[in-house]
């Protein structure tokens, strides 16, 4: 689980977390983007373009961290020789019912898809069934879903994407959504068993007040943005039939 020390407000979440989740979990200390020097940020961050479609934002210090803070994490499966890792962020509910039955599911095919998320949104958008186990669906959405809530990551794949971001120039969600880059689209555990508690758990350690013209400039450069991504989506899901 990552966890920003920092965010006391979310501590006893975590706690929550942990004993809700049904394998074992301990914390990684998330990477606190806002304590960064310039030159490490530097070092990973491209405010230059380095894919396309050029992503219309700079980050913020705090998407830097938590971009590096999945890094961190991918790192660890990879280090620790697992077959899979279980990334779960610090502000989510389990219900263990429920998730332990996905869970299941995805660890049975995250060896072949490498990335099966559970989601805290409704999946949305066309998605073709890749398995089914009672009443448990793993989906691959021909959009993959931004957040990264919680994910199972095949060590092969938490390999793969480290090769891929030793530097990037978006979020981390908006980089795994370009299944054309990754190789592989994002598929979602559903019904996933995890829900979000952002707001009950202190608030995004992220996001940041803007005024309202920035607001609407970047509304309109998000959607410009989101519709060619999905045309990228499209056309990759097309060429995997």
């Amino acid at each position: 689980m990552i966890h920003l020390t920092r965010a006391e407000a979310r501590r006893a979440q975590v706690d929550r977390i942990l004993e809700a989740c049904p394998i074992p979990a301990r914390v990684i200390e998330a990477v606190d983007g806002r304590a960064l020097p310039a030159a490490e940020i530097d070092a990973v961050y491209s405010r230059k373009s380095l894919l396309a479609p050029r992503y219309p934002f700079e980050l913020g210090a705090g998407e830097i961290g938590c971009f590096l803070s999945h890094r961190k994490a991918w790192q660890a499966i990879v280090d620790k020789g697992l077959e899979a890792g279980l990334v779960i962020e610090d502000d989510v509910e389990i219900d263990s019912t429920i998730f332990s039955k996905a869970l299941e599911l995805a660890r049975k095919h995250v060896g072949d898809l490498g990335y099966i998320q559970f989601q805290t949104r409704p999946v949305k958008g066309p998605s073709a069934v890749v398995a089914r186990e009672g009443s448990v669906s793993i989906v691959r959405p021909q959009l993959g879903q931004l957040r990264t809530s919680a994910q199972l990551v095949s060590a092969e794949h938490a390999a793969h994407l480290l090769a891929l971001t030793e530097r990037f120039d978006r979020p981390v969600d908006s980089f795994l959504q370009m299944s054309w880059v990754t190789s592989k689209p994002l598929c979602c555990a559903v019904p996933p068993g995890i829900t979000d508690r952002t707001a009950q758990s202190g608030g995004s350690t992220i996001s940041q007040k803007k005024q309202l013209s920035d607001r609407l400039s970047r509304e309109i450069k998000r959607f410009v943005y989101r519709r060619r991504i999905r045309a990228c989506s499209a056309k990759f899901a097309q060429q995997a039939e």
